[in-house]
This record gives C-alpha cells, sequence and structure tokens, in this order.
C-alpha cells in the first residue's frame, strides 16, 4: 500500500479530474457554492476508505489539489460542503460519496439502498430531510486512468455526410448470439471489431456504425426491483467512463482496438450520447455526483421554487446548458471520447434540451456555438434528436448548420403511404427530395434530413409489417407503455405467420420501404438487424430488455428470407454509391436542367402525365414517379425514376420523356431477381411495388442534339 502524506499540495484547476501528471495526481472539480470538497481514497477493493484531504485550493470555482507519489488505479470520491437547503436549489451532504465527474473509469456499482439519497427517504419532510448515512459502501469509485494508445497508423474514414449510410447498433445486442465470435467476446466491444462483424457491414455497404450509449449509466431501481434493466442506457452515471459491462477484458484499449479496426474497413463510429439530463433523477431521486457537488448550478430548476427540478426530458432533470461549466464538461467529455477512442461523431439524445433557454429553444445557443467553433469537434458528424417534453419540445429543421437531423416525419410519411393511408402522395415528395420544406435554410444540405425507417425506439422494420397492436407485455407495465400508433399493418395476421400470401405482402412492402429510403435525399439510416428480418415480437419499447427480445437473432439472417432481404438491402446500397443523382449534395427544385430537356427534379403520375394540384390532393392516389437528373463530370447527363405503386393492384407505367432512352430497371421490389434489365417506355410494377429505373444520354449526343 502507497504511503499517504498528511495533506495535499496545491495543484492546478487545470485540466478538470484526475489527472497524472510527473510524480503524481492532480485532482480539480468544480462547484461554484459549495464551501469545502474533500478527496476521498479507498483501498483497492474500493471498500475501505483510506484517507480524506481537503482541496486545499479553490481557482475560478475550481477545487483543487495535488497528491505526490501516486498513479494510475487509484480508487477515489469526493464529498462537499456547503448548505443543505432544497428550498435555495442547494443539496450539499457531506456523508454522501460523490462520483467525480470526470472519471475516466468507474470501480463497482450502485448498491441501491436509500443511503444513497441526500434525505430521509420516508421522513414526514420528505427531500426537506437530511439523512447522516455514509453512502460509500454502496457507491461506485473513480479509478484513476493514464492513456496511452498507438493511433498513429489510424485514419478515420472521413466520409462526406452526402455519401453516408448509418447503421444504428446496441453494443451488446448486436453480437451477443453472433455464434462466429468467441463465447467470452459476444455482446462486447471486442466483438464489433470481429473480422466477421466488419464483413457483414462491409457487403451491406454501411458507412458508419452509430452505438447507442456507451457511457456508463445505471440499472434503475424500479427496473432491477421488478427483475428487468436498463437495456438501452439512457440514464448516465458518467460522461466519460465506457460502460463497463460491455467489456470482454479489463482494458480500455479494447475499445479503442475496435474502433481502430473498423476505421481500417472504412467504417466510421458514431455515438448516442446523453448529455440532456443524468441518472439522479428528479428532485427526490438519489445524490450520487452533480446533484451533490452543486444542484443549482448543473441542473435546471424551477425559477421561483428552486427545490423542484425542471422535468423537460421525461426522467425527473434537465442539465442546465445556460451555464458556462455545464457546456465546458460536456465538450470536455466530447473530445475526450473523439481524441482517447477515435469517435467520428455523435448522435445527442433529445438534443433540443440541450438548446433550451428560459424563454425556449434558441439554435444560436452557446451550445451548439461551442461545439460548431470547436478545432476537433466542428470537423465531426453531429446528428440530433430534435425533440422533448419540454415547451416547444419540437423543433425538426430548426438546428443550425453544421447539424443532422432525425427525421420522424419521413418515417411516419413513407409508413403511411406503404400501409394504404390516403393524401399521402404530396408529404411524400417533400420526404423524397430531402424534406427541403423543413432543412433549405442557412446553407443546410439535404444531408442534415437523417431519413429512418425504423429506430431502437419503436417496431423494427419487419415488425411494422407483422404488427398493428404493440406488445409489451414483458415490460411489465400492463402494455400502456411505448407509442399507441406506430402507423404499420399487419397484411392479415397479427405476428407471426404461415400463410404464403401475407408472408410474400409483408416481404414486398419491406423492400419497398427500403428502395424508398435509399432513393430519398438525405442520410439513410438502417437499425441492425432490419436488413434481415430482425423481429422484437411486437415490442416497440424494449428499453428493458436486455435478452432474446433485443439481442439480434443472426440465425434468422441464415434463412432464405434473410438472406434475400439482405442481398437486396446490400443491392440498394451499391445503387446508391453507383448513382450520384440518388446522393445529391443539394436541394433539387426543378428549375434548374443538366440537359437533354429534363430538369433535376421532375414527378409524374402513372399515365406519364406531370400532375395538377388536384392530382397532389387526391386522397386515393397511390401512385408517384419522380425523376431526378444530374450532368457527371464527363458532360453525361445521368437521371434515375422511381416508381412507387402503394395500390392494392398492379400498375402499367407509362415513363416520362424522352420517348426513345434506353432505360434499364435497376431493382424491383416486387421481383427482387430483376437487375439492371432493359425496357421501354411501358413497365408493369406490381401491388406494393417500389422500382428504380435509369438511363444515361452522353455527352456527344448532347451536342450532336444542340448543333
Amino acid at each position: 500500500m502507497m504511503s499517504l502524506p498528511d495533506r495535499l499540495e496545491a495543484g492546478s484547476p487545470y485540466p478538470l479530474g484526475a489527472t497524472c501528471v510527473e510524480g503524481g495526481i492532480n485532482f480539480a472539480v468544480f462547484s461554484a457554492n459549495a464551501e469545502g470538497i474533500e478527496l476521498c481514497l479507498f483501498d483497492d477493493q474500493g471498500k475501505r476508505e483510506l484517507k480524506r484531504y481537503p482541496l486545499p485550493e479553490c481557482t475560478d470555482e475550481v477545487w483543487h489539489g495535488y497528491l505526490p507519489d501516486a498513479g494510475p488505479g487509484l480508487r477515489y470520491g469526493y464529498r462537499a460542503y456547503g448548505p443543505y437547503d432544497p428550498e435555495a436549489g442547494h443539496r450539499f451532504n457531506p456523508n454522501k460519496l460523490l462520483l467525480d465527474p470526470y472519471a475516466r473509469r468507474l470501480h463497482g456499482s450502485i448498491k441501491w439502498t436509500d443511503a444513497l439519497h441526500g434525505y430521509q427517504v420516508r421522513s414526514k419532510k420528505e427531500d426537506l430531510s437530511f439523512d447522516k448515512r455514509d453512502s460509500a459502501p454502496a457507491m461506485p469509485k473513480g479509478v484513476v486512468t493514464e492513456d496511452h494508445f498507438d493511433w498513429s497508423q489510424d485514419r478515420r474514414p472521413n466520409t462526406p455526410w452526402a455519401d453516408t449510410v448509418v447503421y444504428e447498433a446496441h453494443v451488446k445486442g448486436l453480437t451477443k448470439l453472433f455464434e462466429l465470435a468467441p463465447p467470452r467476446e459476444r455482446g462486447t466491444y471486442a466483438a464489433l471489431g470481429h473480422p466477421k462483424v466488419i464483413d457483414h457491414l462491409r457487403r451491406l455497404g454501411v458507412t458508419a456504425l452509430e452505438l447507442m450509449p456507451i457511457h456508463a449509466f445505471t440499472q434503475d431501481r424500479f427496473l432491477t426491483e421488478k427483475g428487468l434493466s436498463n437495456y438501452w442506457g439512457y440514464n448516465t452515471l458518467s460522461f466519460f467512463a465506457p460502460e463497463q459491462r460491455y467489456f470482454a477484458g479489463d482494458s480500455h484499449d479494447e475499445l479503442r482496438r475496435a474502433v481502430r479496426k473498423l476505421h481500417k474497413a472504412g467504417i466510421e463510429v458514431i455515438l448516442d450520447v446523453v448529455y440532456n439530463h443524468t441518472c439522479e433523477g428528479s428532485e427526490k431521486g438519489p445524490t450520487l455526483s452533480w446533484r451533490g457537488l452543486d444542484n443549482a448550478t448543473y441542473y435546471r430548476l424551477v425559477k421561483d421554487q428552486p427545490r423542484y427540478a425542471i422535468n423537460d426530458t421525461g426522467t425527473g432533470n434537465t442539465i442546465n446548458t445556460d451555464k458556462a461549466r455545464v457546456i465546458q464538461m460536456i465538450a470536455d467529455s466530447l473530445r475526450y471520447w473523439a481524441t482517447s477512442f477515435g469517435v467520428d461523431g455523435f448522435r445527442f439524445d433529445l438534443g433540443l434540451t440541450l438548446g433550451r433557454t428560459e424563454t425556449g429553444f434558441d439554435p444560436g445557443h452557446a451550445f451548439f456555438d461551442v461545439l460548431r467553433q470547436d478545432p476537433i469537434l466542428g470537423r465531426l458528424k453531429l446528428s440530433t434528436e430534435p425533440w422533448d417534453i419540454g415547451p416547444g419540445g419540437y423543433q425538426l429543421g430548426n438546428f443550425p448548420p453544421g447539424f443532422a437531423e432525425w427525421n420522424d416525419k419521413y418515417r411516419d410519411t413513407v409508413r403511411k403511404f406503404w400501409r394504404g393511408d390516403p393524401s399521402q402522395r404530396g408529404d411524400l415528395a417533400a420526404r423524397l427530395s430531402g424534406s427541403a420544406d423543413l432543412f433549405d435554410r442557412r446553407a443546410r444540405r439535404p444531408w442534415a434530413s437523417v431519413n429512418l425507417l425504423a429506430a431502437h425506439d419503436g417496431y423494427t422494420l419487419y415488425d411494422t409489417v407483422a404488427y398493428e397492436q404493440r406488445h409489451n407485455e414483458a415490460n411489465k407495465e400492463d402494455n400502456r407503455d411505448g407509442h399507441s400508433e406506430n402507423y404499420s399493418r399487419n397484411w392479415g395476421a397479427e405476428g407471426e405467420t404461415d400463410d404464403a400470401g401475407i408472408k410474400a405482402t409483408r416481404a414486398t412492402v419491406q423492400r419497398s420501404m427500403l428502395t424508398t429510403l435509399f432513393a430519398s435525399l438525405g442520410t439513410p439510416m438502417l437499425v441492425a438487424g432490419d436488413e434481415f428480418g430482425r423481429t422484437q415480437g411486437g415490442n416497440n419499447n424494449a428499453y428493458c430488455q436486455d435478452d432474446e427480445i433485443s439481442w439480434l437473432d443472426w440465425k434468422r439472417a441464415e434463412t432464405p428470407e434473410g438472406k434475400a432481404l439482405f442481398a437486396f438491402t446490400a443491392r440498394l446500397t451499391e445503387l446508391r454509391r453507383r448513382y450520384s443523382v440518388l446522393r445529391a449534395p443539394v436541394f433539387l427544385y426543378g428549375q434548374d436542367s443538366p440537359g437533354a430537356g429534363v430538369n433535376d427534379i421532375e414527378w409524374w403520375d402513372e399515365r406519364g402525365e406531370r400532375l395538377s394540384a388536384d392530382d397532389w390532393n387526391n386522397p386515393e392516389g397511390r401512385a408517384l414517379v419522380m425523376r431526378r437528373a444530374v450532368k457527371l463530370d464527363n458532360g453525361d447527363v445521368e437521371a434515375v425514376t422511381l416508381l412507387l405503386n402503394g395500390s392494392e393492384n398492379a400498375i402499367s407505367f407509362k415513363l416520362p420523356p424522352p420517348e426513345d432512352a434506353q432505360r434499364t430497371v435497376l431493382v424491383d421490389s416486387t421481383d427482387p431477381a430483376v437487375k439492371d434489365a432493359a425496357f421501354g417506355q411501358d413497365y408493369e410494377l406490381g401491388a406494393h411495388g417500389a422500382a428504380l429505373v435509369a438511363w444515361t444520354i452522353a455527352a456527344a449526343d448532347l451536342e450532336s442534339d444542340a448543333a
């Protein structure tokens, strides 16, 4: 055991956290309202408290001290002294051990007990009471780390947004049942870098792996008491420490090696991050870190009643990004993941919350400005979820340049069209053309719309065509949780069926939805397993299901149906790469002609006639033709036409002029065997079908026509 000095030296207020420096460790922690902070050191098991040191200096509201002759591996926590005055927003209680907000590794996990609360849980005075029990035995401890990893041979893919295809996955769920990985590595960071996993992603044609939260998170008390778990991870305990449950070994380099392997394969890594709230819950939640260090700074509190936390997130608390030190913490966390783990981008859960002020959402909020101007973060992929449950809590299209946004209007419109809802043709056209009505402002581009058919929250793609009612009984909330309206259709039977006709229709509709996705301007996103028909049995809120409901069933990928859907999806990503017009980098309005008498985007009905206002508004209009054209660098004009038949019957489409164009059917959702088949001006498309047709006019022919 190391010999501990009697007191700490002054140290430095920068950087925040526990930092190994020459000869020792520097500790620095922010609190604007504390009257004193103690550093607590623990033995290697994290059980016995060895020493308490008052942090001797406070500079610019940062408390700091230096411990000589100490190094990596040290277990520690803090105790903060100050007023316990909830009605003024202060909840200091030195009996509660506090996790360092900058801790980069955790030892142990939370053991739920009432002693974790700063007040006496069963007191009639509720959170105005004061609890004197020591919470240290129930708390995880921070572990001092020193990061050294060789990134010299790593090359970030730096895929342009316009070329990006996102694949959303859960670290554990992706590989827990992946039998090609060693048993010990299944469901871990190590398996992300397994050659067969990477091969699957490459063959599929995705360019970015977006991981659901891997910041260390809590197993919520109410879930553990019901025998469930926080599977998704949207309840952060540490913004700097990776979730320990996903490690196969004991080294954080396991995650770094996986990222490096993915980069080598040309695949970027994006993290889904949760900075809008923490795991401490409402004012009646536990005191684990931020609440005990400076509740009045870290959280938004009701203006005239600061005893109460503002709950714009639905979790009980809301992080206060109006405070500079809070923004600093988030930016420091993002930079740490970008530099220490090689992460290529971030998706901000409830990103609207991060830009809300007392008067509402502000796209010019300092939080966004800090990220956009940062020399590291400003070059990464940044996307966001543009809603929360607070006032004005839906801001799709209103984020600043540099951010992409999850487009739920895209998801809902595509689902409605393909299940056969009336009056969808006009809205679908807007979504196909990059949702310019929402995003074409401030020099934003079509890639700002993240187009999705499904996400972790809701039905899988397969369940969208197999279930009309949610089936969340396993969540133990009497099937009351989750979305009640999923814009789904089961096509004749609820859930799995042996009916060949129903199965064939479901397969066609899935392919048609995928064709729509990859023919749309914007950034396409797939959810892991949708490429081979993954199901959650109709559960549309599997946040608490760490089991076969959520894990990918890779055996399904080996069925004839799974293989066929994978091949079809991979064909679509290949076509998107091949035809630049499918990923046009700018919005198109049918006002520019690349040549050959065609415009950059045009619309027709199945008769080959341009749609009138009445046609657009026809509630029974189930067919639509969209053609996009572009002039290539070599002077050729390339055009791709999307045919959509949302009706119950086959339709003979008359394609728009020129009549003598040499057309090729690239893909047909009603006949997956069709590939690069030539035809004339008429094309028969089956019920619920989508097809992509291409033609090219050579530059020489354009010149002769002009002459």
